[in-house]
């Protein structure tokens, strides 16, 4: 909100600037949403970075901004998040069907 309302205006890095493997980020995914997906490896590209940290040291110095809640507690926030926006209150979809 401080972005849209603030006079800054370009872009803002407001990713984690924690490093993680992709394979520690699908790991995370699997075992949030399906434990027992299965995995598929292939090839990097060419131009696939090997390492990513993103600078948010623009966010935090203009807006304030900086993340406060690590990977594995924020994807599973994340998911039931979404999944409320979808599709309801599950405990409300159930109790509903089931009287």
């Amino acid at each position: 909100m401080r972005l849209m309302e603030g006079e800054h205006v370009g872009p803002f890095n407001l990713g984690n600037p924690g490093e993680f493997t992709m394979l520690e980020l699908a790991q995370v995914v699997q075992e949030t949403i399906d434990p027992n997906a299965k995995m598929e490896f292939r090839p990097n590209t060419e131009d696939d970075p090997h390492k990513s940290k993103p600078d948010i040291s623009k966010a935090k110095e203009l807006l304030g901004w900086e993340p406060k809640v690590p990977l594995r507690k924020g994807l599973p926030m994340m998911v039931t998040d979404f999944s409320q926006r979808i599709f309801g209150d599950h405990k409300e979809r159930e109790s509903s069907t089931s009287t």
